[in-house]
């Protein structure tokens, strides 16, 4: 997909600079929330609502979330450690002790290799909700034109060795800054994987060559990262990224305005966090290999070799992964991710420290009572408020960049399970049907009923892919009379959806934002007498 607009605006204005375009407002249809209502508030940290009574006073509430690890252990040499148990290990968050409550051996999810093969997203939630995958991600917009040709190389003949079938399910995925593409959504097929990289055309990447284009290759980097998160954030089983490239450009940010600088740094803690949320561990592999001549800028040779003083690499092993370079078996580094994807650990504790700076870093560190033994998890992590209260007339740029990127997209959105069934009777009408365990309802106050606000947005494309139409409103959906006024419940519900009549138009997709937790589901339809 191109960038549009309102995505290009944001990428620029998170490093400083002026925004070009401004953001589209969403549209507030009758059903719509025409204001922020004191409910809507968000909560000041993670695991703590606000809720006010009939004379204004608020009532807090906190829940205290589970922090899930996966952890690689290996030996001196370098081998994968798969028969420890639970009392091998001992985990402190911010120095303090914690008492591990769950506890999963390596491998407890891998699909059953007499199962059916999985072939997308759907396949995975439904047949092995609880695998690990891999997402493999190509860097076309920081990697050199020839490196890239090196990385398809490397990537190919990893992919020839495997078996037929995969014990892993794997995505394919390329990212320029033109495009955000899908080569292969999720599957155990060894030969469609390379199928896939084979018709891919690499767009040649001139803005790496000519040392240009630095912001907006930072912005692709976390927006890349985000959106990958955000899509796979309804998968609750662990994903191995495997990022191939340079990640980011080199670039001194010594004389950059501190502003600009805060803004970035702010980036990374929001990419870290959202990587823990959807359970990613990302993992870094230059593939230009041992160089002789440096052929990335000055700045590459006092730098991280993934370039620039906001390493890329950083991100890698703040999220239990490794950044990989200096090496030219490409190939081989490749697979030496993909075993620790599968060769994991799973703990579960909930932290016993009750404090909610939100500026306070809870490291995490694992030890183990066998000797010789390193244990690999992610570094740790900040506390986080929930997603920002939605302003129909003046929506956040962050939220536009959400939708937006999500209706672009051919990847699938599944943290919240939606459908969508056409209208006998009308080709441009709909029924949208959201999943019950995808809503969240409020708690029900003396001036106000149960309700869940989302957003939704519907677009609309052409035969090659181009966008023609698109519309979003924003709703607030109000529970049945007789539930209870506090506590979970499970109410799925169905919205009506109609878009606007054009000849042109071959396929619909439905975007779906549950407001109180950000998480967003997609649902694509070929429109009707439509090849």
């Amino acid at each position: 997909m191109k960038l549009s607009p309102a995505m290009l605006a944001l990428l620029a204005t998170s490093f400083g600079l002026s925004a070009q375009q401004p953001v589209p407002p969403v549209s507030t249809p009758s059903s719509a929330t025409p204001a922020i209502t004191p409910a809507q508030l968000r909560p000041p940290a993670q695991g703590t609502t606000l809720q006010p009574d009939a004379s204004g006073l608020y009532t807090i509430r906190r829940y205290a979330s589970l922090v899930v690890l996966d952890v690689v252990v290996q030996d001196a040499k370098g081998n994968i450690v798969t028969d420890l148990k639970r009392n091998d290990f001992h985990v402190t968050e911010a120095k303090e002790d914690q008492t591990i409550l769950n506890f999963e051996e390596t491998g407890s999810h891998l699909p059953d290799v007499s199962a059916a093969a999985i072939n997308s997203t759907q396949d995975l939630d439904k047949t092995a909700p609880r695998a690990p995958v891999n997402i493999i991600l190509l860097d076309e917009f920081n990697t050199r034109f020839e490196d890239m040709a090196f990385a398809r190389y490397s990537l190919k003949k990893f992919l020839e060795k495997q078996p037929d079938k995969l014990t892993t399910p794997t995505m394919l995925l390329s990212v320029s800054l033109e495009k955000f593409t899908v080569l292969h959504d999720y599957t155990q097929n060894k030969q469609d994987l390379i199928d896939s990289l084979d018709h891919h055309f690499v767009a040649y990447p001139w803005q790496t060559h000519q040392f240009a284009w630095i912001a907006e290759r930072y912005g692709t980097a976390f927006s890349t990262l985000m959106r990958v998160a955000e899509a796979t954030q309804g998968h609750p089983g662990h994903k191995n990224m495997i990022w191939i490239g340079r990640g980011f450009p080199p670039f001194n940010f010594q004389n950059v305005p501190i502003d600009a600088q805060n803004r970035v740094n702010s980036l990374v803690q929001q990419c870290v966090n959202m990587l823990r949320d959807a359970r990613i561990t990302l993992y870094t592999i230059d593939p230009a290999g041992l160089q002789v001549n440096n052929t990335y800028g000055s700045a590459a040779e006092f730098n991280d070799p993934f370039g620039g003083n906001y390493q890329f690499a950083k991100l890698a092993t703040a999220t239990g992964g490794k950044a990989l370079y200096g090496r030219n078996d490409v190939d081989a580094e490749i697979g030496t991710t993909v075993r620790d994807g599968a060769s994991f650990y799973t703990l579960t504790y909930r932290p016993g420290n009750t404090s909610l700076d939100p500026q306070k870093f809870r490291k995490i560190r694992i030890t183990l009572d066998r000797p010789g033994l390193v244990a690999t998890t992610r570094e740790g992590y900040y506390l986080q408020g929930g997603p920002a209260p939605v302003n129909p007339q003046n929506p956040s740029r962050r939220l536009a960049f959400d939708l937006i990127s999500a209706a672009d997209s051919t990847m699938v959105y599944d943290a919240v399970p939606i459908s969508v069934l056409p209208s006998p009777t009308d080709p441009d009408s709909f029924t949208v049907r959201i999943d019950a365990k995808g809503l969240v309802w409020t708690f029900a106050t003396d001036i106000e009923k149960r309700h869940a606000d989302l957003v939704m947005m519907v677009t609309t494309f052409d035969k090659k892919g181009k966008e023609l139409k698109r519309s979003a409103h924003s709703m607030k959906i109000t529970a049945p009379d007789g539930v209870p006024p506090t506590g979970r419940i499970e109410i799925g519900t169905q919205l009506p959806a109609k878009i606007e009549h054009d000849t042109k138009a071959v396929r619909v997709r439905f975007v779906v934002r549950v407001s109180q937790t950000g998480r967003i589901g997609t649902a694509d339809l070929t429109l009707p007498g439509k090849p």
